[in-house]
């Protein structure tokens, strides 16, 4: 190493290189200098100065992604594969974040506004420079590899109506619908009325828009509302992306709203959402920059404190997490297109935030450190609404079970 680099520089570089060097990932100081003795190298982690490793170095959930954001860090070699291989090393949490996930902050009917203005209400068209044309912010479905991120969004809802066993005229309330499409495929393609809350104004403005424009105001109604002021009795229950914000301390009151709002016996619900396989809060920068308010529950947390609470009885689980890493790959691909857009808008900081951001949720789906959990329920009284999985994907079908014997 040069002499412009000190005793103190040389000896951080060389702790961190030792934990990155399994990953395959080269650290370079600012004057290029390098213990790395790997094989080839994946990528290279370049910090700019002293500040810059010492942070990483002493608090690396926060200051990598802070480092990224403000120029001090560079990645050589492709950002997603540096991340993927970064991530596989952390997949075992501490014990300080097993402690720490079961004192999640929850989310006030307050909070939870701060919240959401701070993610979603950054503009419509920030969102629709890079998402697919229907503003569809949450995993899709890739029924097969050369799907278009259309297609697969489209084919998302078709599952999750499917899954659902919709008939026309029934009453559907979703909590938390984001732009809207989800609640117009629903009423358009499958006949059913539909009640969906939103906190954002936003989105709630702009699904406004779209039902009248689509002349689907008299069958679906958007409110800018809590979830938690839910009333009445519905057919279905749905929510697609909302639980993530919802926060552990808040579990009862969702499940106090599904077990209120659903109909009984033979009401239906699903959840479509972010989760871990081991309780663990998400990234600190995520949590700072991203998502305020953010956790990823384990499917333990949302059957024994939602689901139970609510008197539900669970029908079928999948895991969708590599169709969310190929999602989140479409959208990094269009948010790199549409980075000179975003940088006159919002400045580079803010670019390269979110660059990082869509980028890292790739690889931590790729990796496995994050799941995308579908849960199919029911009250526990009730008859399933389907016998095989046959009815939901298609194939062969069992007459015997169609009809009904048992």
């Amino acid at each position: 190493m040069g002499s412009s680099v000190g005793w103190l520089a040389r000896r951080l570089a060389a702790v961190l290189q030792q934990h990155l060097e399994p990953a395959g990932v080269r650290l370079e100081l600012w004057d290029g200098a390098s213990t790395y003795a790997g094989p080839r190298p994946i990528g290279t982690l370049v910090v700019a100065d002293l500040r810059t490793l010492l942070g990483i170095l002493v608090n690396p959930h926060l200051q990598f992604g802070e480092c990224y954001m403000h120029g001090t860090l560079q990645v050589r070699g492709g950002l997603e594969p540096v991340l993927e291989a970064i991530t596989r090393l952390a997949l075992i949490p501490s014990w300080r974040e097993r402690i720490s996930s079961y004192f999640a902050t929850g989310n006030s009917v307050q909070r939870a506004r701060r919240n959401v203005h701070h993610h979603y209400d950054l503009g419509n068209d920030f969102y629709s420079s890079w998402l697919d044309e229907r503003l569809v912010y949450t995993c899709a479905y890739f029924e097969r590899p050369d799907m278009s991120l259309e297609q697969a969004q489209i084919a998302k809802m078709d599952l999750v109506c499917r899954k659902l066993r919709l008939q026309p005229g029934e009453s559907v309330v979703e909590a938390g619908c984001g732009w809207g499409a989800l609640a117009l495929h629903m009423a358009r393609q499958y006949g059913v009325n539909v009640r969906a809350v939103n906190v954002s104004y936003e989105q709630t403005a702009y699904a406004r828009a779209w039902a009248a424009r689509e002349g689907l105001t008299g069958q679906v109604e958007f409110i800018e509302d809590d979830y938690r002021n839910l009333a009445g009795e519905y057919d279905v229950f749905v929510s697609v992306g909302m639980l993530e914000h919802v926060g552990l301390t808040h579990y009862p009151s969702l499940a106090g709203v599904m077990r209120r709002t659903l109909r009984r016996p033979n009401g239906r619900g699903l959840l479509h959402f972010i989760g871990r396989d081991i309780p663990r809060p998400l990234n600190a920068w995520i949590r700072r920059r991203i998502f305020p308010g953010g956790y990823a529950p384990t499917l333990a947390q949302v059957a024994t404190r939602v689901l139970e609470p609510a008197r539900m009885s669970i029908l079928d689980v999948e895991n969708l997490r590599l169709h969310y890493a190929r999602t989140l790959a479409h959208w990094s691909r269009r948010f790199a297109a549409a980075s000179d857009q975003v940088r006159g808008r919002y400045g580079e900081e803010f670019r390269r935030a979110w660059e990082l951001y869509l980028v890292g949720s790739e690889a931590t789906f790729a990796a496995g450190a994050l799941q995308l959990f579908q849960v199919v329920f029911a009250p526990c009284e009730s008859t399933p609404p389907y016998r095989t999985r046959a009815e939901v994907y298609g194939g062969a079908q069992d007459d015997a079970w169609l009809a009904g014997t048992r």
